[in-house]
């Protein structure tokens, strides 16, 4: 029950990603002229609805208050389109119609952008400490650390009566000790707990208690031009690194590593438990995943729309209609199924 607020938080953030992403594309719809039907948050029975005064679009929330969607008059290549009607998706050039595309994932980098810069600009710019103690990033599962009550972000700072300062220091004392109860000092938020007595198992005759460690991070004020040129670079050196996370499990076939919304969900409740640093964190990672998950090439995402038009552009004709709508569907079958998979694997 003490979780509830977190998931509750962790939902709010995730759903004003998405309002991000549609927002993107609702405002570059408008500023080409196109007649945009409905902006929707969440789906369902309508609750409330408002639709300003010679404005086209029903601004509105729904039974289920999650995610959203923008609908744009002329887009649904199956529908019987005025070819006259010059606010139509489908009558709009080539160039104003893939502005509306890439204006969801652009909105989603730039919200990224926009966030890391302001954790940056009142919390600082994270550098290791080289002289900081060795602080545990992860606690494996049903490990003797996990078992001894140790958490993310502890600081171990002797062990066995060894004085810990990088992971190397832990690692020459827990290795020799397998079996062997041994003396744990750790500080949590500042304070040194009670002495743990741990004893590392036994993996191929070295002992682990089974955390994985790295450096103290300290945080320092920087000129506001590097908080600019940081905020702007991350978002894509943390996109090349989604792509070598795809091409590494295409190498080895495998799904591991994609999570699902459930297991998306309590990833960033975590997070926020934590607090605000690691909830903005998470929310900048999972911006910036969103935006390039919609860039991939796929039928119902906006990177497979964006294909479309480039045929169009190149062969100056547009793609067949029927053939565009159902490979639309095939692909959100795929994604849903794929979604669901992972979910209930997870």
């Amino acid at each position: 029950m003490d979780n509830i607020p977190f998931y509750f938080i962790a939902i709010l953030g995730i759903t004003f990603l998405v309002i991000v992403h549609e927002t993107g594309h609702y405002l570059a719809a408008r500023a080409f002229g196109m007649r945009v039907l409905r902006y929707s948050l969440g789906f369902g029975p309508v609750i409330a609805k408002y639709q300003p005064k010679d404005s086209p679009t029903i601004f509105q929330i729904s039974a289920i208050p999650i995610l959203a969607y923008v609908q744009i008059d002329g887009m649904n290549p199956a529908e019987d389109n005025d070819p006259n009607d010059p606010s139509l998706y489908c009558n709009k050039g080539v160039f104003a119609r893939m502005c509306v595309i890439l204006a969801g994932p652009a909105a989603n980098y730039l919200a990224a952008s926009l966030m890391l810069f302001a954790l940056y600009g009142f919390g600082g710019v994270p550098e290791v400490d080289p002289e900081g103690p060795m602080v545990i990033s992860v606690v494996n599962a049903d490990s003797p650390a996990q078992q001894a009550g140790l958490h993310v972000g502890d600081e171990v700072i002797e062990a066995n009566g060894v004085a810990i300062h990088r992971v190397e220091d832990l690692v020459a004392v827990t290795r020799e000790r397998a079996g062997v109860p041994t003396v744990y000092r750790v500080r949590r938020h500042g304070e040194v707990l009670d002495p743990l007595t741990i004893t590392p198992m036994d993996q191929g005759g070295r002992g682990i208690i089974g955390i994985t460690g790295g450096p103290s991070i300290r945080y320092v004020d920087a000129p506001i031009g590097r908080l600019a040129w940081l905020s702007v670079q991350a978002p894509f050196v943390f996109t090349v690194a989604q792509i070598q996370g795809i091409a590494d499990m295409y190498r080895r076939r495998t799904l591991e590593g994609l999570s699902g919304p459930p297991q998306m969900v309590q990833m960033v409740a975590e997070q926020a438990q934590q607090g605000v640093r690691e909830y903005v964190q998470i929310l900048f990672a999972i911006s910036v995943a969103l935006g390039f998950f919609n860039l991939l090439p796929v039928p119902a995402l906006d990177g497979g729309r964006a294909m479309f038009l480039l045929f169009e552009l190149v062969s100056r004709r547009k793609m067949n209609a029927k053939l565009e709508t159902v490979a639309t569907l095939v692909g959100f079958v795929v994604l849903i199924s794929l979604i669901v998979f992972v979910s209930v694997r997870g």
